[in-house]
């Protein structure tokens, strides 16, 4: 893949014509990296592939199931964890 690099005085960005990222866009999409890709016609950015941020939502509810608790152990009331028998 032939994407030219753009050095700024912030970071490096990459840039490939649109006709190219028309060919290969499902390699681009497999290989672009946090920094992302500008994408120009004739020369001009025209858009900005970014990758898709996750946020932390899946992990809620991700352990359920997963811990037991001691039915018998009265944690709230004393404040102390029970000694291991």
């Amino acid at each position: 893949m032939d994407m030219s690099v753009v050095h700024s005085h912030t970071t490096a960005m990459e840039t490939i014509a649109a006709a190219e990222f028309k060919q290969k866009c499902l390699q681009i999409l497999d290989e672009v990296g946090p920094e992302g890709i500008t994408i120009t016609k004739r020369g001009k950015p025209v858009a900005r592939l970014v990758p898709f941020r996750r946020t932390h939502g899946h992990l809620i509810g991700s352990m359920r199931g997963e811990i037991i608790l001691n039915p018998d152990a009265d944690l709230l009331s004393s404040g102390e964890w029970p000694e291991e028998q």
